[in-house]
Parts: structure tokens; C-alpha cells; sequence
């Protein structure tokens, strides 16, 4: 195990809620009378990042993620504990924070440089990277005070990016300017985890946490709640944002419960670490894949028309509930998936004790390889908000396979034509 390149022993950072401005006041003049509650934004943290790692850091708002990054970056001082960082950090934390909207785009890149420790040779020898990243043309000549917003993010961005920190901090910034400048910063932060930079990655999108991290921490209400593998770490989120983190445990126990012999699920290779969770209002009793002769398929062609079908039982009155399908990779980045509400078919007003059965038929124009079936029936509830009832991730394995050679993530039906003019 290399040495850590932070580490976070035991901090806390909390801050003053004062009711209203005369109870800041009061406190401002007697310090001795205590005027305020205090509110813990980090709460005993304790976590050592190696060298090379691409941590992940996942949590609701208001969890302490930001509060986390500023405290790793010098912007905020830890209330209590020990934070040692042993390696430069370029944040794209707050974009332009050193900017002076007075000078000039070109001033400016020296000024950042000059915050971030360089001297000024190390500034002239990355300047014109900076300038060809940012991209502004002649922009770049006038003050900052007279650019959009897409032209200061471009300009900050290349400016915090064209540096050689040990450490780089990405909070959900991998978004600005146009699809074309996105491309470049997407590819430097490919180019950052390829030379072996520490890299803590802070996002709401798991999809670019599972091809991206090696680890995970998930922050709630300014605690650790998980540390470790990626694809784990998102499910547990996917259960912390949907508000069933902790209702589930009092459910999954039902749900492992045999009711019946299975007819369509035992034809398959199912998941032992299968995570459900949900109300338990409905049982998800079988399921499968199937062909047009409605035979058990777990290997298909990605030509073939499929057919998956899963059975349930109302265990209460549901009103338009939906059912759902979600096909993922092996590192569990969702490939595919579709539901009755976003097919616009009417579930209707379904009552305890009766049973369904929901089928989804299409072809899988899928590369081939092998991928996870996830199924799941939820409800709206009374504010509109999705409520999970049964959600079956990564139920079932099966493979796909392709009679031509696929490029990329899905199979093209292409007709090509050659004709000479």
C-alpha cells in the first residue's frame, strides 16, 4: 500500500446558524454569551486517499461534499481533526476564483498562475496551452469583466486544468461551453488518470462514476456512510436518494422469501448479490428472457426479437403503477431500459391479491458480451415523486452475440450503398 497522499483524521468542521442578524450581533459584542446553534457540516470524517486513486464522492446536497473539497483545498479550516495534503492540487472547484474581472483574459492567466505558487517561466512555458484549450480568440485581449459565461468558464477552466498537480479536484464542472470543448475536457481527464494523478471526482451522474472511479465514499448529513467498491457505492446511493436506505432492511428479508416454485427464472444464470429493496407493496414473483417461440433465452443474437416478461402480485391497491427494465455492463454503467410510463401504457387500478404478468419485446442491438437485467415496479407518490415498490438490480446474467463485428456499445442496422457517379 503506497502512502497516502491525504489524509483526513477525525475532522469536523461546523458552523454558527444564528436565528437572525441582532443574535449575530450580540454575539459579535459579547463573545461570552452564547447566541447561536451550531450545525455540523463534516462530522468525524476519517479517510486516507493513496496516490493514483480516482475517488468518487457521492451524496445528497447538503451532505458535505463541497464542504469536504474546500477543506482539502485550503479555502475552509477544519473546526477539529487533522487534514494533511502531501502533493499539489489544481481544483476546478470554484472556476476563476482568482480571476480580477478588470484584467484581461491573458493578464489573468499570469495572475492565476502566480496564486497557484508558479513562477513565471513555468507560467510562459503552459500559457499557450492555456490559450489554445480556452479557445476565445481575440477575447482573450480584453477584460473578463466583458465575457459570457461560456467564455470565463472555458478561460478558468484551461487555466486550473493545464497545470501538473499531484491532486486534481473535479466538481461537477466537466459540463461547460459547448459539446466540442466538453470533448477536450473529458479527454484531459482521461489524459490526468493515465499519467496516475489522484483525482477526487464529486458528481450526481453514477454513470460517469462507474467508468471513471476506483473507489467510492458516500457522505450523508456530513458523515462517511460507505467506503469501497465503485459499483457498490452506487447502488447504496441509488437507495440513499430514492429515501429507501434504510426502510428496505425491514423488507428484503420478505422478499427473499420462496413463495413458489419458479417457472421462468430457474432457466437462467440468476445474481446471488442481487439487491431488492422497495415498500413491499407488490411481489416480483418471475421473470425472464425470452424468443419468439417463447423459449428461455439467457444468449441471444442482437438481431433476434426478445421478449422479457416478469410476473407480479399486489399485495395492496396500486393505482398506475410502472413496470421497468434496465440493462447494464459488468461494471454496472446502465446500457439501456425503458418502463410502461415512458411507453405511455395505462397500468390502470390494480388490487391486492391479483397477479399481472408485463412483457417488453424488442431487439437488444447490443455489442456482444455479457450484461445484467434489472427490473423493478414503482409508484408516483403524493407530491409526484418516484416511489420504489420492488427494485430487482442486476437480477439476472445473460450474454449477447452478433453474427456481424459491432464498434462501440450498440449494433447499427446499416444498409450501405457504393455506386459510382
Amino acid at each position: 500500500m503506497s502512502e497516502p497522499i491525504i489524509e483526513i483524521k477525525n475532522v469536523k468542521k461546523e458552523y454558527k446558524m444564528f436565528k437572525n442578524k441582532q443574535a449575530r450581533l450580540v454575539e459579535a459584542v459579547f463573545p461570552f454569551v452564547h447566541n447561536h446553534e451550531t450545525f455540523s457540516a463534516i462530522d468525524d470524517l476519517n479517510v486516507n486517499i493513496n496516490k493514483g486513486e480516482v475517488l468518487g464522492i457521492l451524496g445528497k446536497n447538503g451532505a458535505g461534499k463541497s464542504t469536504l473539497l474546500k477543506m482539502i483545498t485550503g479555502v475552509v479550516s477544519p473546526t477539529s481533526g487533522e487534514l494533511n495534503v502531501n502533493g499539489k492540487i489544481s481544483s476546478l472547484l470554484e472556476l476563476g476564483a482568482a480571476f480580477n474581472p478588470e484584467l484581461t483574459g491573458e493578464e489573468n492567466i499570469y495572475q492565476h498562475g502566480q496564486v497557484m505558487g508558479l513562477t513565471n517561466e513555468q507560467i510562459e512555458s503552459t500559457k499557450q496551452d492555456i490559450i489554445n484549450f480556452a479557445d476565445i480568440g481575440d477575447h482573450l485581449y480584453q477584460p473578463v469583466k466583458t465575457y459570457s459565461s461560456g467564455m470565463f468558464a472555458r478561460l478558468a477552466f484551461a487555466c486550473a486544468i493545464n497545470v501538473d498537480p499531484d491532486i486534481l479536484i473535479v466538481d461537477e464542472v466537466l459540463s461547460v461551453g459547448d459539446m466540442a470543448f466538453q470533448l477536450k475536457c473529458f479527454k484531459k481527464f482521461q489524459q490526468f488518470k493515465e499519467k496516475g494523478k489522484t483525482i477526487l471526482y464529486v458528481t450526481h451522474n453514477v454513470a460517469d462514476v462507474l467508468e471513471n472511479c476506483s473507489r467510492v465514499i458516500i457522505l450523508n448529513s456530513g458523515k462517511k456512510i460507505y467506503d469501497g467498491d465503485v459499483k457498490e457505492g452506487v447502488e447504496k446511493y441509488k437507495k440513499l436518494i430514492t429515501g429507501m436506505l434504510d426502510k428496505d432492511r425491514c423488507k428484503e428479508q420478505e422478499f427473499q422469501e420462496v413463495e413458489e416454485e419458479s417457472k421462468w427464472k430457474k432457466n437462467f444464470d440468476l445474481n446471488p448479490n442481487m439487491i431488492v429493496y422497495g415498500t413491499g407493496e407488490v411481489k416480483i414473483l418471475d421473470y425472464g428472457i425470452f424468443n419468439e417461440k417463447d423459449e428461455p433465452v439467457p444468449a441471444m443474437y442482437n438481431d433476434e426479437e426478445i421478449t422479457i416478461k416478469l410476473k407480479a402480485r399486489f399485495l395492496k391497491d396500486i393505482e398506475c403503477p410502472t413496470f421497468s427494465i434496465t440493462i447494464k455492463d459488468f461494471i454496472g454503467k446502465e446500457i439501456c431500459g425503458t418502463n410502461t410510463n415512458i411507453q405511455k401504457l395505462y397500468t390502470g387500478s390494480c388490487k391486492k391479491g391479483e397477479e399481472y404478468i408485463c412483457e417488453f419485446k424488442q431487439k437488444l442491438m447490443l455489442a456482444p458480451g455479457k450484461y445484467t437485467l434489472s427490473i423493478s415496479c414503482s409508484k408516483f407518490g403524493v407530491d409526484g415523486e418516484v416511489v420504489p415498490i420492488n427494485r430487482n438490480y442486476d437480477a439476472l446474467f445473460f450474454e449477447v452475440m452478433s453474427k456481424k463485428i459491432v464498434v462501440g456499445y450498440f449494433a447499427t442496422d446499416t444498409k450501405v450503398e457504393f455506386k459510382k457517379v
